[in-house]
């Protein structure tokens, strides 16, 4: 058995099992669409983005190979085939999870042949890159928002690769095309970190997103600037989790000693999800926001749920969403907690992509939240 694991290169073997995954649903596809393609592939992955990239309906549903959309709910219940509305399901949340991990494996695979530095810096320089998938995807928003002939407008299914799950592949493509470029660069010696182009290019995507989202204001009159949430949401996230953080310090410091100040941002990211969140679905109307609704299995759950259980007094008042806000916080405390030393020493590379990966499924989501709520669309 070792003989056989030592001929085996797993790069190669990933590759092996990454294309006869692909292979297979292919042909399955060809073979069997109404199972393997609408059933499956649609229904639960390319349905809800096609569904989320149409304007003004409500679902969209898949019956003998045609797709047809409806503008209510009730339609798409009666509807004969497989519908499908914006948001994620049980099996796509799972599956997501599933190659999210996988393709961890390859990235890791990928920076072990790269002269790669696996230090807190390089974790850090990779921060602009969350915040700018979460600013992309309110491009998407946007346009969906406005009237079709706006500059601001993008058509499907070209907008289809600012809307999950896609959009996970186009950040992740100009964020490999930017740290293969640094490392370039330092190999030079036109730099002596990577880190410091690597950073400068993710601000720079993340400033013309958000210059982007700031030409929309002007031009596009359903768009709008409000202060209060980007307010509360970055000052409420950057008091808890430092009010957190220094109790953390203070009365178990073991748990912050293999993250450092890493540990500060992942816990501040994913309190920036929870808090756009509330505010979003909890606080609304007092915004003068549209109405939202969760799109995630957990707050959906959290949101729906937590009503039934407190008074009513105290759902009129905070809302019912507010657990949202400490189940992110005690799983990102949790996550902090687990990254100790010998993890870091063990295996730094790996440890650094899981940290940025839970640092993106907090913060690249609650971005997303706070901006769309920012620009009340």
């Amino acid at each position: 058995m070792d003989e056989l694991s030592d001929r085996i290169d797993p790069a190669r073997a990933w590759v092996a099992v990454a294309g006869a995954i692909t292979s297979l649903f292919v042909l399955g596809s060809a073979l069997f669409p109404g199972r393997v393609y609408d059933g499956f592939l649609w229904r639960y992955y390319w349905g809800p983005v096609v569904a989320d990239g149409t304007r003004g309906e409500a679902c969209a549903v898949r019956h003998n190979g045609e797709t047809t959309f409806y503008d209510s709910v009730a339609q798409c219940q009666e509807a004969a085939g497989y519908a499908a509305t914006p948001g994620y399901t049980t099996v796509s949340t799972v599956t997501y999870a599933l190659v999210l991990v996988f393709m961890l494996v390859g990235v890791y695979f990928l920076i072990r042949r790269l002269d790669f530095d696996y230090s807190p810096a390089t974790f850090y320089a990779l921060v602009p890159f969350v915040f700018f998938g979460g600013a992309l995807r309110v491009v998407e928003d946007v346009s969906v928002a406005v009237d079709p002939g706006s500059p601001v407008a993008i058509s499907f299914p070209l907008s289809a690769l600012f809307i999950s799950p896609f959009i996970y592949f186009t950040v992740f493509l100009v964020t490999l095309v930017s740290v293969l470029g640094s490392i370039a660069l330092a190999h030079r010696d036109v730099v002596e970190r990577f880190q410091v182009p690597l950073a400068a290019a993710g601000t720079a995507a993340l400033s013309i997103t958000l210059a982007w989202l700031a030409y929309a204001i002007q031009v596009a009159d359903v768009v709008e600037f409000n202060a209060v949430v980007p307010l509360v949401t970055l000052g409420g996230a950057t008091l808890l989790a430092g009010a957190t953080w220094l109790a953390i310090e203070r009365f178990a410091p073991h748990v912050n000693r293999g993250t450092g100040y890493m540990g500060l941002v992942i816990i501040w990211g994913h309190l920036v999800d929870g808090i756009a969140n509330v505010l979003s679905l909890d606080f609304g109307p007092e915004l003068g926001l549209p109405a939202y609704a969760p799109k995630h299995v957990v707050n959906g759950f959290i949101h729906n749920v937590t009503p039934q259980i407190q008074p009513a007094w105290m759902t009129e008042t905070i809302g019912g969403t507010w657990p949202f806000i400490f189940v992110k916080l005690g799983a990102a405390v949790f996550v902090v907690w687990v990254f100790d030393e010998r993890i870091f020493e063990e295996s730094p590379g790996y440890s650094l992509l899981l940290l940025v990966t839970v640092l993106a499924v907090g913060l690249g989501p609650g971005s997303r939240d706070f901006l769309r709520a920012t620009l009340g669309i």
